[in-house]
């Protein structure tokens, strides 16, 4: 808060008035032009924070692509296998073969904390306007693959949901069922391409960004 004190003297003439006014006018523009550098410093510090969070938290999650694209890759593995077998059933609903079914799910979450952090505190609105859109393109893609994570989960539980409870040796379901429950699976293994593609593109962002910012 700036402090404007009155003349401790009287003033005798416009003269003397016009001194006090400019001494006035040049502490006000000194005192403001203090406060001005000083909030710039602290916003320009809030940047750089911000920015050497954001900068290791897109290098752990750049790291964690490979793992995210395994698991991605091994699942579209197994659900081509299971929907084998469900093509054998619907073939010979005589075949008993629930029991080799091998679907699972393994979900991979990017952090965003950093992010969040850097939007809480105003840092994102003091960045260059380039520079803040490569975050918010980066993280956007996060969310999106976070969203199609979330799909593939509820598609998971559609599609095993019918066969949790067989056993070992249990009756199969009719012909007419079975297609029903690959239908199913077929389109858990859409969603699992789908959430490949998000992750492989995630990938190249990440890589492009790395590349433009060096350590």
């Amino acid at each position: 808060m700036i402090d404007v004190h009155p003349p401790t003297e009287p003033v005798h003439g416009w003269r003397d008035f016009l001194v006090h006014l400019i001494t006035i006018t040049i502490g006000l523009v000194i005192a403001l032009s203090l406060e001005g550098c000083v909030e710039w410093q602290h916003h320009r510090h809030l940047v750089h924070e911000a920015e050497a969070s954001l900068q290791g938290e897109i290098k752990t999650n750049a790291g964690n692509i490979a793992g995210a694209l395994d698991d991605v890759r091994k699942e579209q593995a197994s659900l081509k296998g299971d929907i084998e077998i469900l093509q054998r059933i619907i073939a010979n609903p005589k075949v008993k073969n629930y029991e080799n079914f091998t679907v699972g799910l393994r979900v991979r979450t990017f952090e965003d904390v950093s992010w969040k952090t850097a939007q809480s505190t105003g840092a994102v609105g003091y960045m260059p306007y380039e520079q803040a859109h490569e975050y918010a393109n980066l993280y956007s893609q996060q969310d999106e693959i976070y969203v199609a994570e979330q799909q593939a989960v509820r598609d998971t539980v559609v599609a095993v949901a019918p066969i949790i409870d067989l056993k070992k040796g249990a009756v199969n379901p009719g012909a007419e069922e079975s297609v029903r429950i690959k239908n199913n699976f077929e389109v858990l293994q859409a969603q699992m391409m789908y959430l490949q593609s998000k992750i492989e593109g995630l990938d190249g962002a990440f890589k492009t960004f790395l590349a433009a910012h060096p350590e």
